[in-house]
């Protein structure tokens, strides 16, 4: 939902700031700005596959796949309001494309309520709000093991090897904890940027998880259910913003690496047009409280709806905490020291409660960021060599 605006009023308000502020959405955008996930895939010679997914609760969702070796299928899960492009818009030098050149059967996934999960049997998305009540739970509980199961269906192995980043990681850590038997379904979680604890986050992101009560309240008040979507009016803006020459100051470092940590030398003014065109994806307003409740409350626990809405669910006053003791799949954490959003000592804390983390890496480059793990122009150099050396070792 868009803040109650129809179709006609979220055009004519579009409309209307481009004309104030002298802007037009996509005018000179380079040709990655505006491929779909299957487009740069094709352009960069990769051949594509699109599956459609259904969760068991009725979520459709797009998963890519760049076919391999069946033997060895590896996937690919992004973070909060991301999607799978995140890990092909760098083209011949991205994630997708090494892992495919060195022949692993790849496949990347989609949450639901991104760009390519917009789908479900029976709710529409710009209806029934209902289609948003969904956090990193129900993504872990639902859309993961669905997805996994696929893959193994359409490979014949029993398991895979997997990359998240971001909360692309975090959702690993629940469906381990809450659904132990798919810990054998994972020969080795490569997880860059690890974010499970929030306990140690500095300004800025802190100062937006301390904010995120009172925004939640005046999204609720609104009945604002989708957050950051493509189609929101607030979307509209930022990416016609952010795609115009001169942007960079505001739109990067201003915006993406004040949160993520300063890194402008892997984000450089060239790219960020491609970068906005694709970013942010969207999700639910409840993924957002779910996951800045963690650092509130300083916990890893499901969903706090308050003590009354707590004892019907849980039939406890409190959420009860997710058992990172379940989660025997093996791990392996790899983090930056200058991560604005997955802070070391958070790492530390999670690598001290898993009880089968098989290595634990801080990235040599201290400027690494949240982000360069995706969008970084070096990974090849500094991230790459990583998480080769952790799948010919594990991934089988």
């Amino acid at each position: 939902m868009t803040l109650g605006l129809t179709p006609a009023l979220l055009l004519a308000a579009i409309f209307l700031c481009r004309s104030i502020l002298g802007l037009n959405y996509a005018p000179d955008l380079p040709e990655d700005a505006r491929l779909n996930f299957t487009g740069l895939a094709t352009k960069y010679g990769l051949p594509c596959e699109e599956h459609d997914v259904t969760t068991e609760d009725g979520y459709i969702l797009k998963l890519f796949h760049i076919p391999g070796n069946k033997t060895r299928p590896v996937l690919l899960m992004h973070g909060i309001i991301d999607s799978a492009d995140t890990l092909m818009i760098r083209g011949n030098t991205s994630m997708v494309m090494a892992l495919s050149t060195a022949g692993y059967d790849v496949w990347v996934g989609n949450k639901r309520g991104n760009r390519y999960s917009r789908k479900h049997r029976t709710l529409d998305p710009d209806i029934d709000k209902q289609f948003w009540d969904f956090s990193f739970h129900e993504i872990a509980l639902y859309d993961l093991p669905a997805t996994i199961d696929h893959i193994l269906n359409n490979t014949g192995q029993p398991s895979l090897s997997a990359i998240g980043h971001s909360q692309g990681n975090t959702i690993f850590y629940v469906l381990g904890s809450m659904r132990p038997e798919y810990n054998d379904k994972i020969k080795i979680l490569i997880a860059l940027a690890p974010v499970c604890y929030l306990h140690h986050l500095k300004p800025p992101s802190r100062h937006v998880v301390e904010a995120w009560p009172f925004v939640d309240e005046l999204l609720s008040l609104a009945g604002t259910e989708e957050v950051f979507g493509e189609q929101t009016l607030e979307i509209h803006i930022l990416k016609t913003v952010c795609t115009q020459k001169g942007s960079y100051e505001i739109c990067a470092k201003r915006f993406l690496l004040a949160l993520a940590g300063m890194d402008p030398e892997e984000l450089e003014p060239e790219f960020l047009p491609v970068v906005m065109s694709h970013y942010p994806s969207g999700t639910s307003r409840k993924g957002g409280t779910h996951l800045l409740q963690q650092g509130l409350k300083k916990s890893f626990a499901q969903m706090d709806y308050g003590v009354e809405k707590n004892l019907v669910v849980y039939n406890s006053v409190s959420p009860p905490s997710y058992d990172l003791g379940k989660v025997t799949m093996r791990a392996a954490l790899i983090a930056a020291a200058n991560d604005g959003m997955s802070a070391l000592a958070d790492v530390k804390l999670l690598r001290a409660r898993l009880p089968n983390v098989v290595e634990y890496q801080v990235l040599e480059r201290s400027r690494c960021n949240h982000l360069d793990y995706v969008w970084g122009r070096r990974m090849a150099k500094y991230l790459l060599p990583h998480v080769f050396s952790l799948l010919e070792r594990f991934g089988g």
